[in-house]
């Protein structure tokens, strides 16, 4: 979406940038100190999601851009990560799912530690075992050429997650 030369690519660098500072801020700043009295489970869960694929990922968005889309003609998949932006995309993206993914079951685990947040646990766990299966669908899909709807299900399924995490520490505030 945000290639080298798509349409609106930088509009979307900037988008990605701001929501990934604005997640790496609500990690540090309101998710953390609302299940710090977990203990810590509940600061390395914080600090897994800020440094994920949609905390630090996106600020970096920018140094990410790939050398072209595959809708574009001549474009492969070696061209699309022949430039820098292209690796750097493609290890700091495997990177930071494994690191949401992570993230997912360290906050379960300190919700359920936490009695206002102890209904919260299994919907966490189960956003993230669904995040996974995204992940692995992602990766079959690109046998059948699938895969760019699987990434972009998984870019909303952790959206949605963190949307909803926000929400909850926004009821208990």
């Amino acid at each position: 979406m945000y290639a080298l030369g798509a349409p609106f690519g930088a509009f979307l660098v900037v988008v990605f940038t701001l929501c990934g500072a604005a997640t790496i801020l609500f990690a540090w700043l309101s998710l953390r100190p609302a299940l710090r009295p977990a203990g810590w489970t509940a600061s390395v869960g914080s600090a897994l999601l800020a440094l994920s694929v949609f905390g630090l990922g996106d600020v970096l968005s920018l140094f990410e851009r790939e050398g072209c889309r595959l809708a574009d003609r001549g474009c492969t998949a070696a061209a699309q990560f022949a430039n820098s932006g292209g690796k750097l995309d493609a290890a700091l993206s495997t990177l930071g799912v494994l690191l949401f993914v992570l993230a997912g079951f360290f906050l379960a685990s300190a919700m359920k530690r936490l009695p206002g947040w102890r209904r919260w646990a299994w919907p966490a766990r189960g956003v993230t075992v669904l995040f996974l299966v995204l992940v692995v669908a992602t990766g079959l899909g690109t046998a059948v050429d699938l895969s760019g709807l699987f990434e972009r299900l998984l870019a909303a399924t952790g959206a949605a997650g963190i949307a909803l995490l926000a929400a909850g520490v926004l009821q208990r505030s």
